[in-house]
């Protein structure tokens, strides 16, 4: 079976960008897994006015620190592994925050070489936990078309109830995923609370249009748009456009979405959101 990324074509057609959009349909999501063991060191140097009990209690919070940062990262490389969907999910589970159950301590003491630094290995259990939806920041996200045909043009519509910024991806079944904003012709993603947006705006010279890709023969084809909105602006996906109008990551990119869980988990779950739209193309 041939795998189906998103492509873009560039058509130099009356000075406007087209963008063509085409994926597979996957298996069904799966879930992430439950608890899981951890392993994490942890230092702190001696400071003039700090105890040495205050010094122990810092490398300790510091290897828990980074058992719950792997943790997080395991939860969602989990799910990656479980299910075909791949990233489109993944920026769902962003929102997961792990709770330490159970701590066993390795080793610990003082460095040979250091005396200054002590030194902790730890082993934590670990297990996630999804902040429930509450009040803060949400989005609205929306198509002009759900169901298209080949060759239709497609219009995202989005609002939030506050002042943010905004980052719309495309999610391709085969796990690559396009940035469509902020891009290199349009860099501002701000969003005033209450207004309605659209991408592209009227009189943009992008264009969306749904378009399979060649030797692609199933009759359907599914695919997701995806916003993550954040209250501050936030370097939360390193950006950079080189080379064309988007920035692309293929299944193969997992910085990308490792670097994206880091940033969102290191936020408080009211200060972001995320919404999600699918579309199927049929020919």
């Amino acid at each position: 079976m041939n795998k189906i990324a998103i492509t873009i074509f560039f058509l130099l057609i009356t000075d406007i960008s087209t963008v063509s959009f085409a994926s597979e349909k996957s298996a069904p999501d799966k879930g992430i897994q439950g608890q899981v063991w951890i392993e994490a060191e942890g230092e702190a140097y001696l400071g003039e006015i700090e105890t040495q009990k205050e010094v122990k209690e810092r490398a300790k919070r510091d290897a828990q620190n980074k058992a719950v940062e792997q943790a997080v990262g395991a939860f969602v490389k989990a799910h990656t592994l479980v299910s075909n969907y791949q990233i489109a999910e993944d920026l769902i589970y962003t929102a997961v925050r792990g709770k330490i159950d159970k701590i066993e301590i390795i080793k610990e003491g003082w460095d040979e070489k250091d005396r200054n630094l002590y030194k902790v290995k730890l082993k934590a259990l670990i297990e996630p936990v999804y902040p429930e939806k509450g009040q803060g920041l949400s989005v609205k996200l929306s198509l002009s078309k759900a169901d298209l045909k080949e060759g239709d043009e497609v219009k995202i519509f989005y609002q939030a109830n506050g002042d943010c910024y905004v980052y719309i991806f495309s999610v391709a079944a085969d796990g690559s995923v396009t940035l469509l904003l902020p891009n290199s012709i349009d860099s501002d993603n701000s969003v005033k609370g209450g207004k309605a947006y659209q991408f592209p705006a009227d009189g943009s010279k992008i264009k969306l249009q749904a378009n399979f890709l060649p030797n692609y023969d199933k009759p359907i084809a599914e695919e997701r748009i995806k916003i993550i909105a954040t209250k501050n602006k936030e370097d939360i996906i390193s950006l950079g456009f080189q080379e064309g109008l988007f920035k692309i990551y293929d299944a193969k990119s997992t910085s990308m979405i490792s670097d994206l869980v880091k940033r969102l988990n290191q936020m408080e779950p009211t200060e972001w959101t995320e919404a999600t739209a699918v579309y199927v193309m049929k020919r």
